[in-house]
């Protein structure tokens, strides 16, 4: 039975899936809207070593590349996430390690999927500032990018290599997913 403050998570969280995700996912992402559900390489309209589009959303806060075209010549992680995705706090820090692991050479760039009717640039602020990132963040209020990438849970990540195209797709977060991201980021730096 789910509370009103439970009720109305399920809701933001069917309300994203309903503009991100096909009706197949839907069903999928509806059974269980703030669990990870395990994380695998998976096939996306946006996967397969197509070139990533542009992102199209509104800069919150931090620091380094906010967009496809400014991250060119480093590996990028675009990160889809939203405030009431309990994965996507433990996510958060492990992605601020792997950028401070790879100096330079790798941006982090997390889209929010918030709905402006449930969040402000406050709150937006407030999860960056309380899982200590310093990447970017930016927001895709009117579902824009989710549209393109198409993600299929929250978070989803997309690793890019250095001249923008997608090699590798996280959907979900669990413990230890970032030594995946980290072998790949290495192979994609040629390391």
């Amino acid at each position: 039975m789910l509370n009103n403050a439970g009720y109305s998570r399920f809701a933001r969280a069917l309300a994203v899936c309903a503009t991100v995700v096909s009706a197949a996912s839907l069903v999928s992402c509806a059974a269980s809207p703030s669990s990870s559900g395990g994380t695998a390489d998976t096939a996306s309209p946006a996967a397969g070593g197509s070139a990533a589009k542009e992102l199209q959303a509104e800069f919150v806060t931090g620091e380094g590349p906010k967009t496809i075209a400014e991250a060119k010549g480093k590996v990028v992680i675009v990160d889809f996430w939203a405030t009431y995705c309990d994965p996507c706090r433990k996510s958060f820090p492990k992605y601020q390690e792997l950028v401070d692991q790879f100096g330079g050479d790798l941006a982090v760039i997390a889209v929010s999927v918030d709905e402006p009717g449930d969040v402000s640039v406050d709150k937006i602020k407030e999860f960056a500032k309380e899982t200590n990132v310093k990447f970017a963040v930016v927001w895709d209020k009117e579902h824009l990018t989710s549209k393109d990438y198409k993600p299929s849970k929250m978070p989803t990540s997309f690793v890019l290599d250095k001249e923008g195209n997608i090699r590798h797709t996280h959907a979900g977060y669990e413990s230890g997913e970032e030594d995946k991201i980290a072998e790949e980021v290495k192979t994609l730096l040629g390391k």
